[in-house]
């Protein structure tokens, strides 16, 4: 029986398993349930490219080691013949099917008819990317010690988010000094909400994506969680953004004392490839009351302590409440990036009526209003047609 030795977990996959029965003993309900796997997978029309996205995705000990440049000729070959082993039996079932139930299609960009050449492009390609889910996938979530990969992340790009250039080239060059193996800090983005906070962390994440940057998302009730998964990601050879969005916490919380230690290197905590970024309402995440001051007796201690964690955060970006004018701006950029043919006089005058029956004006408010603007003004176009 054909056991694949590096792409092993493919041995279990219903369709390389089904594949792979097949090419050991070519009867006809073998190739029945390939086919009906094949099917399942929506590979009808490209079976190579459906095996090919299966080996390139697949976390093995070679992409494994390709990743941390630790790469052998031993593991290459048996690569290379787990390979060769796989499009070996996709050939043998096209020639049985003989065009009647799929069509083998083309192979994808990274495998060609030489396996061998194929596994030591694949070396720098797992060096960039990284290996497993971390090449097909951008942001994650920590949940139960366990990192899974966001399969519906936020798509959204810098380009789409307008205005707050400062504030987007600060994070930006923090990120690029992580990427570059430089001293990188950790970062607190704080302001109203709707400011675009969130957003810039999630665009980022995409921008540099090419560059080995990935996003892991962290809740605040997991932040006991932190070490480990900083100890988790040292072993990945890629860089991490570890995100905590709307973080506060209270003075007496026990997350207070493990996120501050993890904030300034205590011993074991302090990952070489990851940074924390967390988003609040507030520039002071610890929250404070009338009592605090009151009951203690070292006022001004108490008052440092409660200061001390967002100290911590090496870079902090105040993302600031938008005007009039700047949220008009944005306003009229988001109408330029769709085509709204609504004049801008027109246009503005609902903005404001908008962001006033909302409660207020952001980037946020500016984006809800003009996806509203162009939904109206493309069903009116249809109708008119």
């Amino acid at each position: 029986m054909t056991r694949l030795k590096i792409l092993k977990k493919l041995n279990a996959i219903p369709l390389t398993a089904k594949l792979l029965a097949f090419y050991d003993e070519p009867v006809n309900y073998r190739f029945d349930e390939f086919l009906a796997e094949l099917y399942e997978y929506g590979g009808e029309t490209a079976l190579l490219k459906t095996i090919g996205d299966l080996v390139l995705y697949d976390e093995n000990p070679f992409s494994r080691a390709a990743a941390a440049g630790k790469s052998s000729v031993f593991l290459r070959s048996a690569f290379a013949e787990d390979v060769k082993t796989l499009f070996s039996a996709a050939e043998k079932a096209e020639e049985r099917s003989g065009g009647k139930y799929f069509c083998s299609g083309e192979r994808n960009e990274h495998f060609s008819a030489d396996p061998e050449k194929d596994a030591l492009r694949l070396e720098g390609f797992y060096r960039r990317y990284g290996y497993g889910d971390y090449v097909r996938y951008g942001a994650f979530l920590f949940k139960d010690g366990n990192i899974a990969p966001i399969e519906n992340a936020p798509d959204i790009r810098l380009s789409d988010l307008k205005d707050y250039e400062e504030e987007k080239r600060l994070i930006a060059a923090n990120i690029e000094n992580l990427i570059a193996g430089l001293p990188a800090l950790d970062m607190l983005l704080y302001g109203e909400r709707g400011t675009g906070k969130s957003s810039t962390v999630h665009a980022m994440a995409n921008e540099y994506f090419a560059e080995g940057l990935r996003i892991v998302e962290l809740s605040k009730e997991q932040l006991l969680s932190l070490p480990l998964l900083k100890e988790k990601l040292g072993a990945v050879p890629l860089k991490f953004i570890i995100y905590i969005d709307d973080l506060s916490l209270t003075e007496g919380d026990e997350r207070f004392t493990s996120l501050k230690a993890a904030l300034e290197g205590s011993f074991g905590v302090k990952g070489k490839n990851t940074i924390v970024c967390a988003t609040s309402n507030r520039r002071h995440i610890v929250k404070e009351s009338f009592s605090d001051r009151r009951d203690s007796i070292h006022e001004n201690e108490c008052m440092q302590e409660q200061l001390s964690l967002s100290d911590r955060f090496g870079l902090t970006v105040l993302f600031s409440s938008t005007n009039k004018a700047q949220y008009l701006s944005i306003v009229n950029q988001l109408a330029d990036d769709c085509g709204l043919k609504t004049p801008r006089e027109e246009l503005f005058r609902l903005a404001e009526q908008w962001a006033i029956s909302k409660g207020g004006r952001s980037p946020r408010r500016a984006r809800q209003f003009i996806d509203s603007a162009y939904a109206a003004e493309q069903r009116k176009m249809a109708l008119e047609f």
